[in-house]
Formats: structure tokens, sequence, C-alpha cells
């Protein structure tokens, strides 16, 4: 399980881990989990962000947030592994530093990746490492929460698969969601009307077909991952459930081979790299974004 704190700075927010019905991919339901939040919130000086492990041969992390030039962590989330997308956090605008260090490594170990990155009142914000151990990345990608038409949804794409350079996606209506999405990408939101929709999902000599149920004023990011046996996987993370809503404050873990995964997430070094991917990599790559 992954676990999440936030330092005490003012007044404390707790934020409960829900699963929104409906939201599926024919596989078991997301799990969930409870963060508490303690950080000063008002309209005017908010932002909102949370952290996911895309990178496929990279083991998992303690993923940690701090003030731009200061040491002290403000928010913190242990044991997060391969196709894990944490929760929103509140946090006050400004500039931050984010690292990811080896799972249980000491606070001194150098970091596996560390970014920049800014959070802006009254907006959300997605930060993502990606891609393969030896050329890792991490991008920020601004989060549009805007409520779609009354009866509609509103759905984009982020590519995060490292076994194709591109991606595209089209429903089984033929409306086009992605077109030859590139590795570490995201695709502007498409409204679609509310209800299931079958996405055909292809890469380079890959395919995947998944099922999504889309709520009724909710905002979807799907991502699209790689599985252990070197094929595509597709994964909807709810960003908002409904209109005038904050963004939702869930762990999405995902299910099936993701949720193993990350219910396998200890300290101990119970996963191995090849667990997660057809390919591994045996020494860990630091860099920067």
């Amino acid at each position: 399980m992954i676990t999440s704190t936030v330092r005490r700075l003012s007044r404390t927010i707790s934020i409960a881990a829900a699963v929104i019905a409906g939201l599926s991919l024919g596989v078991a339901p997301a799990l969930a989990d409870t963060a508490q939040v303690t950080v000063p919130i008002t309209a005017s000086t908010a932002g909102w962000i949370r952290l996911a492990h895309l990178s496929p041969d990279t083991d998992a992390v303690d993923v940690r947030v701090t003030a731009k030039g200061s040491r002290t962590v403000l928010l913190e989330l242990d044991g997060v592994a391969y196709g894990a997308v944490s929760g929103y956090s509140a946090l006050p605008a400004g500039r931050y530093t984010v690292t990811m260090t080896p799972s249980g490594a000491k606070r001194s170990t150098k970091p596996v990746i560390t970014s920049s990155v800014v959070v802006t009142a009254g907006q959300s914000t997605t930060v993502a490492a990606f891609g393969r151990n030896v050329r890792l990345r991490m991008k920020a990608y601004p989060d549009d929460l805007a409520s779609p038409a009354a009866g509609a949804a509103r759905i984009r794409l982020l590519q995060a698969s490292a076994l194709t350079p591109v991606v595209s996606v089209v429903t089984s209506t033929g409306v086009a969601i992605a077109t030859d999405a590139r590795a570490g990408a995201t695709t502007p939101y498409v409204e679609v009307p509310a209800g299931p929709w079958t996405l055909s999902i292809g890469g380079q000599k890959l395919k995947y077909s998944a099922t999504v149920s889309l709520a009724s004023g909710s905002v979807t990011t799907v991502v699209v991952l790689d599985t252990a046996s070197g094929g595509l996987t597709a994964r909807p993370i709810l960003d908002s459930a409904a209109a005038a809503q904050t963004p939702v404050g869930a762990v999405q873990t995902g299910g099936g081979f993701l949720a193993r995964t990350v219910k396998r997430t200890i300290r101990r070094g119970a996963l191995s790299p090849a667990d997660l991917h057809p390919y591994s990599q045996k020494k860990v790559t630091h860099g920067t974004a």
C-alpha cells in the first residue's frame, strides 16, 4: 500500500479515498487509500498536484515534494510502484522540487530523478516519471477540469508506454482520442456522450481493446502502460467526478496486473523489475528531468 504524508503547515483537510462507480476496464476496481492533508487552503492561493510512477523498469520509489530551496518535506509518498497514480493534494501556489528515490533508501541517497514543478493557484497538475530507466524523464501535465456539457464526459490520453514510440486511440464509433501520440505526451481532452465506450488502442505492432464507462460530468485521463507479457494496457484515471468539484483525491492504482504490483509494493524488496515488464535494468540510473 502506498503511504501518503503531508507535513503540518496550518489546518488539516481530510481527503477520503473513493472509487467512482462505473469506471472500469473490465478488471478489478481500483484500490483505495486515505491521505491526511495539512496545508493552508484558500481559493486564491491553493493549487492541486498528483504524482505518478509510469516507468516500467524502475523499481518502486519514495516520492518527496519540497518547496524550492527548502529541505522541509511537504508531501511524501512511500512505496510507489509502476502504474500507481496518487490522489490530488492541495499545496500553496509556488515552485516545488519533486524527487524520487529507491523505496526504503536513506534520505541522503541520490534521487533516481528530480525535477522542478510549479503549482498554480486554482489549477491541477499531474507530475509523472516515465520512460525506460536509462532515459527516465519527469514531466508536469496541466489538468483541465472544465465541466463538459450536460450528459457528456471529457477524456484524454497520456501515452506512457515504453514499448511503442507512438499510440493511436479510436472509439468504436470512429471518434479519434489520439493520433500517433508520442511517449510522454498527452492529448487535448475530447468531449463525448457519457456512457460505456470501447477504445481501440494501437501502437507499433501492438493492439489493445479497452471498455471504459464514463459518468456524466466526469473528466478522465486514460494512461497507456506496458504489461509483463510485452503488450499494452490502459487505465482510466478519474480527474474530476462532476462539475464544480475539487479534483478526485483517491489513490488510484488500477486493477488486474497493475493492482497486484501495487499490493506487493513493500520496503523489503519483494518485487523485481522483471515482475513488471519484459525487459529490466539491473543497475539504477540516476538522472534529472
